[in-house]
């Protein structure tokens, strides 16, 4: 006959049994943790799907959107015009057929028969100081002549550099590519020299994209890890509403925007709270709320006990205060009264994080809240700026999938032409403007294209 157990065996037994299961809960989490932290893309995942998805495709009504099929060209456009007349017997039965009407339809094609161009260059000497000077066509991109005279085009280069550094080629298949598709040869060192030589030419653009970034009233700054000739180094990027810049650097340190910026930037930066930007002291920060919330969340999800309050009403306050900038964007809450909410939230956070947390991960989290209570709520002073740093995150993931593909840098000047041209494909995205035009035009050594407009 089994033995009744005593009341105290009962609820130790209870307790192993609940401490087993949280031991197993919690390695579930660590092993995810780990797995996540050696993937290059870990960051950027979006997790598991959600139990109840928005249904997929456009949604009906007004909320479809600009209309996506192709508009016919306009008659100037067309180049040619064929015909596709009946077949003189119904394919079906072998009956004769009546024509009824003509209908249109439009393809719009690219030419893949390359363009050789010759170009007579006229060569002459001064009679008065007898140095030798040679003609220039516009369309020309450099003054090489003899074994070098045999050149890519303006255009033809523009792609290279828009394959490799946008599409994420290798060298190797941006050969393959041309040679496929337009019957142009050129080999790997070729496709390299081409995109060195682009990035030279794009370096007084590179400069007063740096200057726009650090003009700018407000930036976000962010970094990622990168490679170069197979050792560590970073990716930093700065987005502003105009221009961004990367810059690859063996360092994460700060000085690399304090360079672009300045000390004494005084606009607004709006990052994920790494500490070298608060030695901008003349700057006002905003804290990325995602980045808090999502430490939040995490806290709580591994927390026991009353451990698990703090993280929790930290993130209750931040989704309040999120929930205020919408409803102010809605025309809900007037500006005044945005205020007075900013205020009263303000003052609810720093009576839940100044008192002592005797849980070590609370006392961290209210520690760094402390120490930056008034970065938090800045997008509520502000109304119209970010509450989280989502357009560096979306600038540095065109670098990290670069990245996944190549691996980084071989060479530290094709790192400097790595940010160069990354810098002028993505400020030319934000400004609307085509870089392989821009590019074309650097090439041809076009004045008119060195300066981007503020």
């Amino acid at each position: 006959m089994e033995s009744v157990l005593c009341a105290n065996c009962q609820t130790l037994q209870r307790r192993i049994h609940n401490l087993q299961a949280e031991n197993q809960r919690l390695r579930r989490q660590l092993d995810a943790a780990l797995r996540a932290g050696k993937r290059q893309a870990g960051p950027f995942a979006k997790g598991d799907p959600k139990p109840n998805p928005k249904k997929p495709g456009r949604k009906p009504g007004r909320d479809y959107g600009i209309k996506a099929h192709r508009q016919p060209p306009s008659p100037e456009q067309i180049d040619e015009v064929h015909e596709a007349p009946l077949p003189h017997v119904c394919p079906d039965c072998g009956g004769p057929l009546d024509e009824t009407h003509v209908a249109q339809q439009f393809q719009v094609e690219i030419p893949r028969k390359p363009i050789h161009r010759q170009f007579n260059i006229h060569i002459g000497r001064c009679r008065q100081c007898h140095r030798r000077v040679q003609g220039r066509h516009p369309l020309q991109t450099s003054d090489a002549l003899g074994a070098a005279a045999a050149q890519l085009g303006p255009d033809a280069q523009a792609a290279v550099v828009e394959l490799n550094k946008q599409g994420g080629l290798s060298h190797g298949k941006v050969t393959r590519c041309l040679a496929s598709l337009f019957g142009i040869r050129l080999s790997r060192g070729g496709s390299v020299h081409t995109v060195l030589r682009a990035a030279a030419r794009c370096e007084p653009v590179y400069e007063a994209i740096r200057q726009t970034v650090a003009q700018s009233d407000w930036v976000v700054p962010d970094e990622t890890g990168w490679r170069v000739a197979g050792y560590p180094a970073w990716l930093h990027t700065l987005v502003a509403p105009q221009a961004t810049a990367y810059v690859i650097d063996p360092t994460r340190s700060g000085a690399v925007a304090e360079a672009i910026l300045g000390l004494d930037y005084d606009g607004i930066m709006i990052h994920d709270g790494w500490s070298p930007y608060d030695q901008f002291k003349d700057a006002w920060h905003q804290q990325c709320v995602q980045h808090l919330l999502r430490r939040a969340d995490n806290m709580a999800a591994t927390a026991t006990r009353g451990a698990v309050s703090f993280p929790r009403r930290v993130a209750e306050l931040l989704r309040t205060g999120l929930d205020l900038r919408d409803r102010h964007a809605a025309g809900e809450i007037s500006q005044h009264g945005l205020s007075v909410a900013r205020g009263r939230l303000e003052n609810q956070l720093s009576d839940l994080v100044f008192p002592p947390k005797t849980n070590a991960a609370n006392e961290r989290l209210a520690q760094h809240l402390w120490n930056h209570r008034d970065d938090l709520f800045t997008f509520l002073r502000q109304p119209g700026l970010d509450a989280t740093n989502w357009r560096a995150e979306l600038a540095i993931r065109f670098g990290v999938i670069l990245r996944k593909v190549w691996g980084g840098s071989r060479t530290w000047p094709g790192a400097r032409a790595q940010a160069v041209l990354m810098s002028v494909w993505r400020t030319c995205w934000q400004q609307g403007r085509s870089a392989l035009d821009l590019l074309s035009q650097l090439l041809r050594g076009t004045p008119l294209a060195l300066a981007l407009p503020p």
